[in-house]
């Protein structure tokens, strides 16, 4: 049966800049952790992040918005390795080090857009990943990918990859600490951080699109407005 302990329960990890944070990633983040079952869902603030141009805003602003954010909900917790890191943000080395934190036991669940998880082939030692921890596929309702369409609709390399992993029952990711891939549906929201950056930048109202504190957080450090 699954654990909620928060200490020892499956923990999700939902990765990204978070530049910045807004309800469609905590909406992503609580809506796996029900779906899935999870104990907590860790948010990680990337540092250096290598499959993008740096964030706009620096990562310890970053960071505190991403604690802003999720104050006052138990479910979430904020892990900051990453933004303290000397190296760039490898998602296989962080699993590495949140492996070595949290034992070899205890069930990694690794948090991916579907495109994020189509493009794993292009990601630094991505095959490792599946060692270290689950992956969940978070997709819209009446999208691609679902467990019925898997596999032959990923590139072949991925395709080879999953092959054996794929499973639509949830309960798979606690009998195990890693090596599976569950897709689940979310709720999707048209927010993102591109367009809540070019709203503050031309002096327009982001307000109901993140939450007020991180909000707040913006216009007191004057982050995405005009230089």
């Amino acid at each position: 049966m699954p654990s909620n302990n928060p200490d020892t329960g499956a923990l999700g990890l939902l990765g990204g800049t978070f530049d910045p944070i807004h309800f469609g990633h905590l909406r992503l983040a609580e809506e796996a952790r029900e779906a899935l079952n999870l104990a907590q869902v860790a948010l990680i603030p990337a540092g250096r992040p290598p499959h993008r141009g740096a964030p706009q805003s620096p990562a310890v602003d970053r960071l505190e918005m991403v604690r802003l954010a999720s104050a006052g909900n138990p479910g979430l917790v904020v892990d900051a390795g990453e933004v303290f890191a000397h190296s760039k943000s490898y998602t296989v080395l962080t699993l590495e080090r949140l492996r070595a934190q949290h034992g070899p036991d205890r069930p990694l669940v690794l948090i991916l857009g579907a495109d994020a998880f189509n493009g794993l082939p292009s990601w630094h030692r991505w095959q490792d990943l599946f060692a270290l921890a689950h992956i969940a596929v978070a997709n819209r309702p009446g999208f691609a990918p679902h467990g019925r369409r898997w596999p032959g609709t990923l590139s072949p390399e991925l395709d080879a990859a999953c092959a054996g992993r794929i499973d639509t029952d949830p309960t798979v990711l606690h009998q195990n600490p890693a090596g599976r891939v569950v897709p689940f549906d979310m709720t999707p929201l048209a927010i993102s951080a591109s367009l809540i950056r070019d709203l503050i930048h031309g002096g327009h109202s982001a307000r109901y699109l993140l939450p007020d504190p991180v909000l707040d957080y913006i216009g007191l450090h004057h982050l995405y407005r005009k230089t």
